[in-house]
């Protein structure tokens, strides 16, 4: 005698004598999932999937494979984007660099700031509360006339690229895009608490960044540090010629700040590996930064 038709806990209307070997209710093929014997419904999954400890990474974050560098593509493109929006609009760049504290006549022109605003000058700059510059200058690169033009971008695009994957890649997308935006802010806070006065660009901080983790990571899976320094030589060779053209303040900075955020994710302990830590970690780091900036700015501006 043929046995009675049951049906699908989630789906009634559906007629099926297959049931969870875990939990003995009857599933139809939408809510079938091979187990190593029979199969589970989704409930019994999910529940047994909560008791299951997911691997993490060596610098923290979960260990799911990072095969595609989506966070560098992007960044990349958001400094060739830059780049075109400046050329086809150039007051772009004094509205929108790395720019201390300067004082701008009625014409636009920029004359240094000793501390006080004449009449018919305005004070410019980060010194002014425009700490938006902080990030965007790492956006923008020299406009094609400048002595080093377009080549700018070029060479640090190729040294975004070369790092920018092999980090992302051990550091997960979320922890990379942090490394290099920090990175990036670092850099331009060392030029404003040095050099207040110099107009900077370029993503060059960010990327001395990126090599000094590239360096910190190597060492701690134990590379072999031979090929790592053929690589590095040759990136920060660029680097430092670039600075010549650019500010030698913001390659230090982000390379400092790069350092010391890899170090962290790398050597810190098994507890503070957490994401919630990391975070926390991030943030103690960006209000050190804000209170360097807030300090900077009331020596410049306490006589104006």
């Amino acid at each position: 005698m043929e046995a009675a038709a049951t049906r699908c806990y989630r789906h009634p209307s559906y007629e099926t004598y297959v049931s969870c070997t875990r939990c003995d209710r009857y599933i139809c093929p939408d809510c079938m999932r091979e187990a190593a014997v029979g199969h589970h419904c989704v409930e019994c999954v999910k529940e047994g999937q909560r008791s299951i400890r997911r691997a993490r990474r060596i610098f923290g974050g979960t260990a799911a494979t990072v095969t595609t560098p989506v966070v560098t593509y992007v960044l990349m493109a958001l400094n060739i984007l830059a780049y075109i929006a400046e050329v086809a609009l150039p007051s772009l760049v004094d509205r929108f660099a790395a720019l201390g504290a300067v004082l701008v006549d009625a014409q636009g022109e920029h004359y240094y700031y000793e501390g006080g605003v004449f009449p018919g000058y305005e004070l410019s700059g980060i010194a002014d509360g425009e700490w938006y510059r902080l990030l965007t200058g790492a956006f923008l690169h020299l406009p094609p006339d400048a002595s080093f033009g377009v080549m700018h971008l070029v060479f640090n695009m190729l040294s975004l690229w070369n790092l920018g994957r092999a980090v992302e890649g051990q550091l997960g997308r979320a922890r990379y895009l942090a490394l290099y935006l920090l990175s990036a802010v670092g850099g331009s806070v060392l030029v404003y608490v040095i050099s207040p006065e110099t107009v900077t660009v370029g993503a060059s901080g960010a990327i001395f960044g990126l090599a000094a983790a590239y360096y910190i990571i190597s060492r701690r899976l134990g590379r072999d540090m031979r090929a790592v320094n053929r690589l590095l030589t040759g990136l920060l060779l660029w680097l430092v010629v670039s600075a010549a053209f650019t500010s030698w303040q913001g390659h230090l900075g982000g390379l400092l700040t790069g350092a010391l955020v890899t170090w962290a994710l790398a050597y810190a302990p098994a507890k503070l590996k957490t994401t919630p830590a990391q975070i926390g970690g991030g943030l103690i780091l960006l209000c050190l930064l804000a209170i360097v900036v807030a300090s900077k700015t009331a020596s410049l501006t306490s006589g104006a």
